[in-house]
């Protein structure tokens, strides 16, 4: 089974999907090939539907090191390259037939944000950045980066030097998810940081064999996603709002703030990269500001009825 795994994988690079992509199946296709040779089963012939569902329990009753389960969203995301691996074996004729065909699998649930940031909370936030040194500056730019665009993380780590058009004020996001490119606008301020940075510190950071990304670690080097998020994270940390989060943080404050402040929904959709409405529409609910002023407006219990002596009397 795992010969034939890593055929299938074969097959999706050839196919263009994304890198992260294949990576993710190949640890998740090798979390069950494990747990199926713990159990003598060795090829994917053995596998039966009953043999999937008790695998699909196995994910429901499974306890980390922390002792709390996986999350709905990660039992779907382990499930879907087994899926995905059987019905590339019935196709090619490796089994006869797909038992993981009318596999069900968990309802995903649509969650709202952990946090959004305020206004202030992100000034706050962006005043931890101490700019009196290169590494403040550059850190400084990054953070400005997150919050005038949203774009994903990794999106900000491959950024390159060319990618960013100052005369237009906008960034070009290329290879973005599901390997597409994107260009989007930048605010004014971020790109005063960002000119701030390229001309004052990126020289210093950069090596004889610099790629031209955009944003370089002390030892010139570009981020590492996890790099990427420990820095931010400390800032937010630092800044003692009372909030958590890191990169994505700014992505889902970005789009609340601009959905508040009137912008609609499918630009802000553009901004995001996302492929469907609906995963950007989660964003209206956030964005409460305006619901909260038709309650007050409308709701009997706040409404006011002038007496007869020209005062006003509570309905409450």
């Amino acid at each position: 089974m795992g010969a034939l795994a890593e055929r299938f994988l074969e097959w999706l690079e050839v196919r263009n999907y994304s890198e992260q992509t294949v990576r993710n199946r190949r640890v998740y296709l090798g979390y069950f090939i494990e747990w199926c040779e713990a159990r003598a089963i060795f090829r994917p012939n053995e596998v039966t539907r009953p043999i999937l569902e008790r695998y699909q329990r196995y994910l429901y009753f499974y306890r980390k090191k922390n002792g709390k389960p996986l999350t709905f969203r990660s039992q779907h995301s382990q499930l879907v390259p087994v899926r995905g691996f059987f019905r590339w074996l019935t196709r090619n004729n490796f089994i006869l037939y797909n038992p993981a065909s009318d596999l069900d699998l968990p309802r995903l649930e649509r969650r709202l944000p952990k946090h959004v940031l305020t206004k202030r909370e992100v000034e706050q936030i962006l005043s931890q950045a101490d700019v009196g040194t290169q590494l403040g500056i550059r850190d400084r730019a990054i953070l400005e980066t997150l919050y005038s665009t949203g774009m994903r993380r990794m999106e900000l780590v491959t950024l390159n030097v060319y990618d960013l058009d100052e005369e237009r004020g906008t960034l070009m996001v290329r290879q973005g998810k599901n390997k597409k490119d994107r260009m989007i606008p930048i605010g004014d301020r971020a790109i005063a940081w960002l000119r701030k940075y390229l001309s004052e510190v990126r020289p210093h950071l950069c090596t004889p064999a610099d790629d031209s990304a955009l944003f370089l670690t002390r030892i010139g080097e570009p981020f590492s996603r996890q790099g990427l998020s420990r820095l931010v994270r400390a800032y937010v940390t630092q800044a003692n709002i009372g909030k958590t989060g890191s990169c994505h943080l700014f992505r889902h404050t970005m789009a609340t703030l601009m959905l508040e402040n009137g912008a609609d929904v499918r630009f802000i959709q553009q901004m995001l990269g996302h492929a469907d409405l609906s995963t950007t529409q989660i964003y209206t609910q956030v964005s409460i500001r305006q619901l909260k002023q038709i309650h007050e407006a409308t709701h009997p219990a706040r409404l006011r009825r002038e007496n007869k002596n020209g005062g006003r009397l509570d309905e409450d």
